[in-house]
């Protein structure tokens, strides 16, 4: 069963310096019917004006993933990490115990734009953790490359949760297909473009809740960019 969700109906936060889609309740954003999806909590896309950004704050015991879209985001947390994160890298923090971290936009005139992912741990009080790869634009093209999984496999990175994160890219006859196990649950993103997955069309921002389903085929697409998850039901 596949349930469409369109881009027009998330929650919206307008903070001046911070421009946010929310796919799930998030903050001062509710709704009964989006409060997350299997062991997905958090899907925000995120704009973020040139010189500002997120202040310290904490987290702990959740699976955070930034998928940066456009402009450049700078991290520094409590581990002592100092990142910047361009497009194309993720960025992984397991904040498990607990962890302090900011996130900003240090570029003159450009905005940051990327998508915020919380997914629920399958452990708990874990040691906080940080990890960021870059994936070539080369591996998701016309493919569902694994970004995100429990095993760090295929040089994803690893993650704390039940729980894996495909990227891909699409484009005129590009297609690709991924097998589903019925007994767990989906979710399809489409960030960018126009994308067909099982027969649904998808404009930027579009989602599918997805159940009951057996494989995924992407085909159609426009200038599309997509996630998909395999989420613990």
């Amino acid at each position: 069963m596949l349930t469409l969700r369109k881009s027009q109906d998330r929650g919206y936060a307008d903070n001046g310096w911070l421009k946010s889609f929310h796919s799930f309740s998030f903050a001062n954003y509710y709704d009964p019917e989006h409060v997350g999806w299997g062991n997905l909590l958090v899907i925000n896309e995120d704009r973020i004006a040139a010189g500002t950004g997120f202040g310290t704050h904490g987290h702990r015991d959740m699976e955070i993933i930034s998928y940066v879209l456009s402009g450049e985001l700078a991290h520094k947390d409590s581990m002592g990490n100092v990142k910047a994160i361009p497009p194309g890298d993720v960025q992984r923090m397991s904040a498990g115990t607990g962890v302090r971290h900011s996130e900003f936009n240090h570029a003159e005139g450009q905005q940051t734009h990327f998508l915020q992912i919380w997914i629920r741990p399958n452990q708990l009080n874990v040691e906080p953790s940080y990890e960021q790869k870059t994936i070539p634009a080369m591996k998701k093209r016309g493919a569902l490359c694994l970004v995100a999984s429990p095993t760090g496999a295929e040089d994803a990175v690893a993650m704390h949760a039940d729980a894996a994160l495909y990227a891909g890219l699409f484009d005129g006859a590009e297609q690709a297909e991924l097998d589903l196990n019925p007994a767990r649950k989906a979710y399809v993103h489409l960030i960018l473009g126009e994308l067909t997955v099982n027969g649904q069309r998808l404009h930027s921002g579009d989602a599918l809740r997805i159940e009951h389903e057996q494989h995924l085929h992407l085909s159609q697409g426009i200038d599309a960019e997509v996630l998909v998850f395999d989420l613990a039901a």
